[in-house]
């Protein structure tokens, strides 16, 4: 074989024999197969497939907006006016973003307070458990 190789005009014909045998060995597989008719025809979706989690203001589908000031006061300390953070509300990070802009544009605009919750709004039902947080948090 090393004498094949060291011979210039043997290089071309030996890499071509390759190439040949090498196509011809990925099509062996024989074209007369017979369909399998016992596969079922239909998709089934996978029954063990866990449902995807979306935060609350996703999967109603409620505009956020900055004259909502009774939807806003839901994310903000009674006592504090402090935005509560995604490991409490349990909010995607986009509609975090979104709620926190909203939350300041509403203060600077002067419909919500910046300390205190509006006291009509202190008994709103509650979106979420304070003392237990969604999500872990270091602190």
């Amino acid at each position: 074989m090393s004498l094949i190789l060291r011979r210039p005009q043997l290089r071309g014909v030996l890499v071509s024999i390759i190439r040949n045998t090498s196509s011809t060995s990925n099509n062996d597989t024989p074209n007369n197969v017979a369909p399998n008719n016992d596969a079922p025809n239909f998709d089934m979706p996978n029954p063990f497939e866990k449902e995807r989690v979306q935060c609350i203001l996703c999967k109603s589908g409620v505009p956020v907006d900055y004259k909502n000031v009774r939807l806003l006061s839901q994310f903000q300390s009674a006592y504090t006016g402090r935005i509560y953070g995604r490991h409490i509300t349990g909010l995607c990070k986009k509609q975090q973003e979104i709620v926190e802009g909203e939350i300041i544009k509403a203060q600077v605009a002067g419909l919500m307070g910046g300390y205190l919750k509006h006291t009509d709004f202190l008994d709103d039902p509650v979106l979420y458990d304070l003392d237990n947080p969604i999500r872990p948090h270091r602190f």
